[in-house]
């Protein structure tokens, strides 16, 4: 009797001990979010996951390892596409840079607000940019106690009211304009001005190591507290200009300019995620990598068996390499071939921070993360579309349907012809006009482009499109003396 009467205070005493334990614990915990279906695991309050956004500038579809390419080296973005999922028929909302990301930046389709002509205005109308009532991604995140910072190229206007600081980031260390010389300039004009928050930044070495080292110690300063950052490399757009050692590196490589720029790219974000893992914070960082269009024709990029390029609505126009990786929700070592969209990174990453999205935002993203984690199948999207002024393409499930104005349409099975290359459109007349309607019922919704693009381009981009369509030679890339439109429609 002695001992079970030993025992029985030791098993209370025990439970007792166990007891206040728990609730010592229960207590420390924060207040856990309803469970979103988007996660393979609860987030709570005080742990929402950093988002980096990673958007590179031309590249071409088949220019990194994980695409497949053999002769450009990119190990740190190889590395940082096993760690997650690669879609495998991702594209971005527009050919061209600015409009592209824009849609990106809105979660919505850019025509809606009529951003679709590249740059951010014209002669005529003035510097527009994006229009002063929609609403960022940095705008939301920023709402909802995260840090903002936007790091490299904007190309979203130049304007007071369309500058970074006034779109939602709270710091911005880059330039506005599209595009600029990768080494520092003496006299830049406010477009290719270095600056941070407004403020001229003389900088020396290459850029795409100074926009990689703001990241890092962006990352470093604000290591305790979510952050949400918009990391824009002007890689690998032109001029082709790389350091020394890299072109020595590869002065024998046929694409050496490319190959050394993207070494240079591979490197800063080596160093990104490295600082991640050296704090701990990989595993709560969602991290996205995408090019803003296809590869284009000045830069030596390629983009393996797709047609066309940047500026064009075939699929080497707008099918971009895409990286979604977020180590403690997505598992590793994953292709997801369903069709996506740039306009998704928009509502995947509210989705992940369990951020409510606004109605009135009107967001034309699709939430990924169900299809990665297992929770959903099948496609985020049955249909795509894009418009440019006077060229448009509608994707509707395997179809792809093109229309030039004043020209005609083209139909593809992107299934059986991926290169687009057989066209349908003149035996398959009832999916011609099902996509055509389509095209059409989206249109109504838009409103028309608050600018235009310069005519010469309007007329080499008609040419172009028209060559490919007729499977011919394309003659002229970009506006030259040479070029007449009139004499080449004759």
């Amino acid at each position: 009797m002695l001992k079970l009467s030993v025992l029985g205070r030791y098993l209370f005493v025990s439970c007792i001990a166990l007891f206040l334990v728990s609730c010592a614990k229960n207590a420390q915990k924060p207040v856990q979010i309803a469970h979103n279906e988007s996660s393979t695991k609860p987030i709570s309050k005080g742990m929402q996951p950093n988002i980096i956004t990673i958007i590179i500038d031309d590249a071409g579809y088949a220019d990194f390892g994980f695409m497949g390419s053999n002769d450009l080296e990119t190990p740190e973005i190889d590395k940082l596409a096993k760690s997650g999922v690669i879609f495998t028929d991702a594209h971005v909302s527009a050919t061209v840079c600015a409009p592209s990301r824009a849609g990106l930046m809105t979660g919505k389709y850019q025509q809606r607000y009529g951003f679709e002509a590249n740059n951010t205005g014209d002669e005529e109308t003035g510097d527009i940019g994006l229009s002063d009532d929609v609403t960022t991604l940095a705008d939301v995140f920023k709402a909802n106690n995260y840090k903002t910072v936007a790091i490299g190229k904007w190309h979203l206007g130049a304007t007071e009211t369309d500058h970074p600081n006034e779109r939602g980031f709270d710091d911005f260390y880059g330039f506005l304009g599209g595009g600029r010389p990768y080494f520092p300039l003496e006299n830049p004009s406010k477009e290719t001005m270095l600056q941070h928050n407004s403020k001229k930044v003389q900088f020396n070495g290459y850029l795409t190591d100074v926009l990689g080292d703001y990241a890092v110690n962006y990352i470093q300063q604000h290591q305790n507290e979510p952050f949400f950052m918009y990391l824009a490399f002007n890689a690998v757009h032109t001029p082709m200009q790389a350091k020394t050692e890299h072109l020595e590196k590869y002065k024998n490589h046929a694409r050496k300019e490319l190959a050394a720029m993207t070494w240079s790219l591979d490197e800063n974000i080596g160093k990104i995620t490295k600082k991640l893992e050296e704090l701990h914070l990989a595993e709560n960082t969602l991290i996205y990598f995408i090019s803003d269009n296809g590869g284009a024709h000045n830069n030596s990029s390629t983009n393996g068996n797709l047609k066309g390029w940047k500026g064009n609505e075939f699929e080497g126009g707008h099918r971009v390499p895409f990286i979604m990786s977020w180590k403690s929700h997505i598992k590793p070592n994953q292709t997801f071939d369903g069709l996506t969209s740039s306009l998704d990174i928009f509502t995947t990453s509210l989705a992940a921070a369990n951020i409510s999205a606004d109605k009135k935002l009107q967001l034309d993203g699709a939430n990924l993360l169900p299809y990665v984690t297992g929770i959903k199948s099948g496609n985020p999207h049955n249909t795509l579309y894009w418009r440019k002024l006077d060229e448009a393409a509608i994707r509707y499930k395997n179809l792809k349907l093109i229309r030039l104005e004043n020209y005609g349409e083209v139909l593809y099975d992107l299934t059986a012809d991926i290169s687009e290359a057989n066209d349908l459109s003149t035996i398959d007349n009832i999916n011609v006009q099902l996509l055509s309607n389509k095209l059409k019922s989206w249109e109504k919704t838009l409103m028309p482009p608050l600018w235009k693009e310069d005519k010469p381009w309007m007329d080499v981009t008609f040419h172009i499109h028209q060559m490919l369509m007729e499977n011919k030679e394309v003659q002229f890339k970009q506006p030259s003396k040479k070029f007449n439109i009139s004499k080449i429609k004759s």
